[in-house]
């Protein structure tokens, strides 16, 4: 048996002791820290994600959590507060969640994440649906060796973003008369901004959004076969003509992207709820 299954049968008999009765998730949502949960969503169970052995040795005040929740009749577990690379945290370590959830037996994961924009199509407080990735982290949770138990030496990521899941959510937001932002996600470290030239040549390369977390959860999640919806929340423009020309301040550039967080949230707690009523 690898380190790497060890770790998460460890994590898995952790989390037996806490999984409520009769409860069988095929669904997982993973956002970040801020993403406040909507009041549908039933929580049975909260646990402090750094509790979990083997725990990733982050010192910081972000509140964490892994949860077992219900929404109606469905049993959804909730990854609230995911880590992420510029933290410190390893590619393998990231994908281990993913990993966990698999052995649990989750079959989709919807990640909901926190964008910046890169096509003048598209405006902050909108929302990206992700049909693809660019990769520019430098890194991926497969390097290493290899456990055909948790997936294939080489996994095929032509259909990274399931196509079946992707037209099921093209179709929600059509049904809601939300815009349609197709978009293919350009995965980066972080946390610094993006100059001027590295924004011109992110969108020249074929990228409409940006983000820091998206990659090393599909990456892990097709390499063990969890199919894998990727639903953003555009919060701040990073075009480059923009960025010359944004004269605003820290503050004033905070406030407008407070703003359209909230503006996108909004809709995205109301695509997350269509989403989890349908047969997804």
């Amino acid at each position: 048996m690898t380190e790497q299954k060890k770790k998460v049968i460890i994590s898995k008999k952790y989390l037996d002791k806490f999984i409520p009765y009769n409860f069988k998730p095929e669904t997982a949502i993973i956002t970040n820290s801020n993403y406040k949960l909507p009041s549908y969503l039933k929580i049975l169970k909260k646990i402090n994600l750094n509790s979990i052995p083997p725990a990733i040795d982050i010192k910081d005040d972000i509140k964490r959590y892994f949860i077992f929740a219900k929404f109606r009749t469905k049993s959804i577990i909730i990854i609230n507060g995911r880590y992420h690379f510029y933290e410190g945290a390893t590619m393998r370590e990231l994908g281990h969640y993913i990993y966990l959830l698999k052995v649990i037996g989750i079959r989709k994961i919807i990640s909901i994440d926190e964008v910046a924009n890169l096509n003048p199509r598209f405006k902050p407080g909108e929302i990206a649906l992700v049909y693809d990735q660019i990769n520019l982290m430098g890194d991926n949770p497969l390097i290493g060796e290899n456990d055909e138990t948790l997936g294939i030496r080489f996994p095929d990521m032509s259909n990274a973003y399931s196509s079946d899941l992707f037209n099921k959510a093209y179709k929600i937001f059509q049904n809601l008369k939300i815009k349609i932002n197709e978009s293919v996600y350009l995965g980066l470290i972080g946390p610094e901004s993006e100059t001027e030239a590295e924004a011109r040549f992110y969108r020249e390369i074929g990228s409409d959004i940006a983000g820091y977390s998206l990659i090393p959860e599909n990456i892990s999640a097709v390499h063990s076969g969890i199919k894998f919806s990727g639903i953003c929340m555009i919060t701040r423009d990073i075009i480059a003509d923009k960025i010359a020309e944004d004269n605003s301040s820290e503050k004033e550039k905070q406030f407008m992207k407070s703003k359209s967080f909230k503006k996108a949230k909004e809709k995205s707690d109301l695509i997350l709820k269509n989403i989890l009523s349908a047969d997804f």
